[in-house]
């Protein structure tokens, strides 16, 4: 399955990327990707160490470890994280009065 994610620039956005990159198109998807592989890197480091302590299996493929992880709450999506921060930061103010 793939995903696809499209942005939106003004003429003065797209205007500054072609002043720093050949294809604006090309330094935006190699940014995506790029940032995309180093937190897969992260993910699987963390989702193997966990399968280690725990004495599982680890998955077969980074494809699978990857979903190994989110599956079985190894990591969380940045939103369920910051839920979970906001949702601590009220529970702790409402304690404070």
């Amino acid at each position: 399955m793939t995903q696809t994610i499209q942005i939106e620039l003004t003429d003065t956005q797209y205007k500054g990327l072609e002043y720093v990159a050949l294809s604006p198109q090309e330094w935006a998807e190699n940014a995506v990707t790029n940032r995309a592989r180093i937190a897969n890197d992260e993910i699987v480091q963390l989702t193997v160490q966990h399968c280690l302590d725990n004495g599982l299996q680890v998955p077969a493929t980074r494809e699978a470890i990857v979903a190994f992880a989110f599956d079985n709450d190894v990591v969380k999506t940045a939103a369920v994280r910051q839920a979970e921060v906001e949702a601590q930061a009220v529970e702790l103010a409402g304690g404070a009065e």
